[in-house]
């Protein structure tokens, strides 16, 4: 785990509470966002956790270098009143937004979670989140999905439901590999990069399906 944020008083907090948890590990610190592109190419993290609005290189556009590079998973943590940095953001493809007003249980649940490759999104900033992808996503309100599978469209279905891979296992009755293994397909036929983005879309739109052929439309 990598914490990126340029005041060191959080840093020194977020470092107290995700270091005593169990199964994650700090293995770095920056203070900007260049520093921490530096140190996930360095030490490969499994997830890098950045304050969206840093001095120099800003958090949304280290996210997108360390994303772009395959380098790590990113968790954004943001006060979530800059829509500018939001839409960077969700062209980046982060993996997870939380507020900074987090409490320390659901910080750490939402590490293990982002490093296991599974998207979090704080409940408080979901509708602001589903309006900003959709102001700002470069594809039309109308679009092919692919030729989804059936299961493919349950596990979208799911996705929109904001379930995480055990939750859709559970639902589905099929193992987390399984899972894993349908979301990345989903991803791929919507040329999606994270679950958030993938998420969001779901939520906004609906998914009919006629002759076969899957196709997205924006809710009325």
């Amino acid at each position: 785990m990598l914490l990126a944020d340029d005041h060191g008083a959080i840093r020194a907090g977020l470092g107290l509470i995700l270091g005593n948890a169990e199964g994650i590990e700090v293995i770095g610190e920056a203070a900007d966002g260049a520093t921490a592109v530096r140190q996930a190419r360095a030490f490969k993290p499994d997830a890098v956790l950045v304050d969206v609005r840093m001095p120099g290189t800003e958090g949304a556009t280290a996210a997108h270098e360390v994303i772009a590079e395959g380098l790590a998973e990113v968790l954004v943590l943001t006060t979530f009143d800059l829509d500018e940095y939001v839409h960077a953001a969700l062209r980046a493809g982060e993996a997870g937004f939380l507020l900074k007003s987090v409490e320390a249980p659901r910080l750490i649940e939402a590490v293990k979670l982002v490093a296991a490759g599974e998207g979090v999104l704080a409940p408080q900033v979901t509708r602001k989140l589903i309006t900003a992808f959709a102001q700002s996503a470069e594809k039309p309100a109308t679009m092919p999905a692919g030729d989804l599978a059936g299961r493919e469209r349950e596990v979208l279905a799911c996705l929109g439901a904001g379930l995480a891979n055990a939750g859709i296992g559970a639902r589905l009755r099929i193992g987390e590999t399984a899972v894993k293994t349908h979301v990345s397909r989903v991803l791929a036929k919507l040329v999606l990069r994270s679950r958030v983005q993938v998420t969001i879309l779901a939520q906004e739109t609906g998914v009919p399906v006629s002759d076969g052929r899957t196709v997205l439309r924006a809710k009325p």
